[in-house]
């Protein structure tokens, strides 16, 4: 069973089940205990689909993860390429079907995109660079939207999904940056276009999020706690800034960015 767990890297569906609690969180607030039936199929949603995308990517990478991650399933041996195939596409598929359960048809839309998002970039978009980048962070922001459908409130985390798609979208190309050495046969950005003009356009993302982060101060959206988000947003200037010296550093701390602004989020709705 554990080779399982580790198949389906099971604390990322953990990561993601607290994804769309705090989405569910930000889009209703103290209200969220009126949707608990909602939220718990919601989170076996993404524990599921989480899961049948990490099978999938372990069956797509398994010759690569040979050299990359021999410690994993596959390269050891312990799980057929067979069955990590039948395991991700039965998980995303159970989670388009456990999604029929919320009676909304917002969920299941938005699960089934999310699936159909995951298998394209695994088969074909994740060698093409930026397109990949993209649906990576598409389906980042898809977290918000879809704890925002639970508590039938999709459209309040519109802004927090385009937030958090932009500056996704920044530190997937750093992270691309920093792996140029390693990515050979894969067509990233930097690959195509240089480090120097991959690394301003990460930047431009990374600075358009934090704009976008005033929006719901000036709107009435959150109580003054939210301004904890301003700390997020230098955080993240900071790595358009360092960017084009250290893509490593620059990455690290954007993911550090992303956490303070999530908190930033939840005390703005307190």
């Amino acid at each position: 069973m554990n080779r399982y767990l580790r198949l389906f890297r099971f604390g990322n569906g953990l990561m993601g089940m607290l994804g769309v609690l705090i989405g569910a969180f930000l889009a209703s607030g103290t209200g969220i205990v009126d949707h608990l039936w909602s939220l718990a199929v919601a989170c076996a949603v993404v524990v599921s689909f989480m899961a049948g995308g990490n099978a999938l990517n372990d069956y797509i990478d398994r010759e690569i993860d040979k050299i990359g991650h021999p410690d994993r399933p596959l390269p050891r041996g312990e799980i057929t390429p067979r069955a990590a195939l039948a395991c991700g596409i039965g998980g995303l598929a159970l989670a388009c079907v456990l999604s029929l359960l919320m009676g909304s048809w917002t969920s299941t839309v938005v699960v089934t995109a999310a699936a159909v998002l995951m298998v394209t970039y695994e088969v074909y978009l994740k060698k093409t660079g930026f397109l990949g980048n993209l649906e990576i962070a598409i389906l980042t922001g898809m977290l918000f939207l879809y704890g925002g459908a639970a508590v039938n409130n999709f459209e309040g985390n519109l802004i927090f999904a385009a937030m958090a798609m932009l500056v996704s979208v920044g530190r997937e190309i750093a992270k691309d940056i920093e792996d140029m050495g390693a990515d050979a046969g894969r067509k990233t950005l930097p690959m195509a276009i240089g480090v120097g003009k991959a690394s301003a356009i990460a930047a431009i993302f990374y600075i358009i999020g934090p704009i976008l982060s005033v929006y719901p101060l000036v709107a009435g959206m959150f109580n003054p706690l939210y301004c904890l988000v301003f700390v997020a947003d230098a955080i993240f200037i900071y790595c358009a800034i360092i960017l084009f010296k250290d893509a490593h550093k620059s990455q690290k701390y954007a993911k550090y960015a992303m956490m303070v602004a999530l908190l930033a989020f939840i005390l703005g709705v307190i």
